[in-house]
């Protein structure tokens, strides 16, 4: 009997891939996106930033697209341990609670130096919020801006009744609605199909989506309206970190770092390059002027007021602090 318990206890622990020195110089991270994303793309050089500064002792295996694991399934499987670590869109755990949804708030952060300053706000309390089940942030980089693609020329709020529009994450539906819309949540891989099936009329996306999934196959405009800078979380379980010694440990987190420099530079730089490639595919970029950015104002700012009693003290310390740094700035 007491043999199997022995056994039985080794494998518990070798699911966690923390069994040993070589268990743990394996790792699986998951990510729902493509090898074409600029994230993905950071996230392989992470891993192999990793490899290079421990000499190959800790092997980051990056499985993209979806391929381990659906991306709703990402964060469940970290914290379980059956893969080390994830990737994940920071706004779709906005079920878990309001804070994540900070990055998706129309009007709180419409450049890439105000989205820092938040991301450094809000770090701390999400920091605390994933140890709190186990996992580790490594780094977060954005997504560039917001905008909304449609097949005409947006010019009002009354253009959304009726309209099926694309909408990732709670509060892009909650903002769709109270535009007039319908809300239908797709995954990026699924934009495709949904156009041509009728499933969605317009959506709420990047520039870089709207180049990946070749928006002008469906679309022939888009309102460059700034709406929020969304983010991509790349974390790990606590107990597979803790179980490398002191310099790897070490390694991933200066790997992590550069990773998140790296990441917010190059969502810049794929922002300005997809913009482009819009252009260059004859879609009309605008920004939302008159009647139009007046809408959006007021559905943001309904928006906000909705989080901020929602998500309580915690919404009154992040907004503080976020406001704070923007003030010292």
């Amino acid at each position: 009997m007491r043999t199997m318990h022995s056994f039985a206890w080794l494998a518990a622990i070798g699911s966690l891939g923390i069994a040993s020195s070589a268990m743990a110089a394996q790792w699986n991270l998951a990510t729902p996106y493509g090898d074409a994303s600029f994230h993905t793309q950071n996230t392989k050089q992470f891993a192999e930033d990793v490899a290079d500064a421990t000499d190959g002792e800790l092997d980051i295996n990056v499985h993209s697209g979806g391929s381990l694991i659906a991306h709703s399934e990402i964060k469940p499987s970290v914290r379980r341990g059956t893969v080390q670590a994830g990737e994940v869109f920071l706004s779709s755990l906005s079920n878990e609670s309001p804070i994540y949804e900070v990055d998706t708030l129309p009007g709180l952060a419409g450049s890439y130096e105000d989205a820092y300053d938040l991301w450094q706000a809000s770090k701390p309390i999400i920091t605390q919020m994933f140890a709190d089940e186990g996992l580790m942030p490594l780094y977060a980089v954005p997504w560039p801006a917001q905008g909304i693609y449609t097949n005409f020329e947006l010019t009002d709020a009354s253009q959304f009744e009726g309209l099926r529009v694309r909408a990732p994450n709670i509060n892009t539906q909650r903002f769709v609605e109270n535009l007039g819309g319908l809300p239908t949540e797709t995954e990026e891989a699924d934009i495709p199909t949904a156009f041509s099936t009728g499933r969605v009329d317009a959506m709420i996306t990047s520039v870089s989506t709207g180049k990946s999934m070749s928006a002008w196959d469906y679309v022939s405009h888009y309102s460059d309206a700034n709406l929020w800078l969304p983010k991509n979380i790349v974390f790990v379980n606590k107990r597979a970190f803790d179980q490398l010694d002191d310099k790897t440990q070490q390694a991933v987190l200066d790997a992590a770092a550069e990773a998140e420099r790296r990441g917010w530079q190059a969502s810049r730089e794929d922002s300005a390059e997809s913009a482009k490639a819009l252009k260059e595919h004859d879609i009309t970029i605008s920004k939302p002027s008159g009647q139009l950015a007046k809408d959006l104002e007021a559905a943001g700012d309904s928006l906000f007021e909705d989080w901020r009693e929602r998500a309580g003290d915690q919404a009154k310390t992040l907004i503080e602090r976020y406001r704070k740094r923007q003030a010292d700035d």
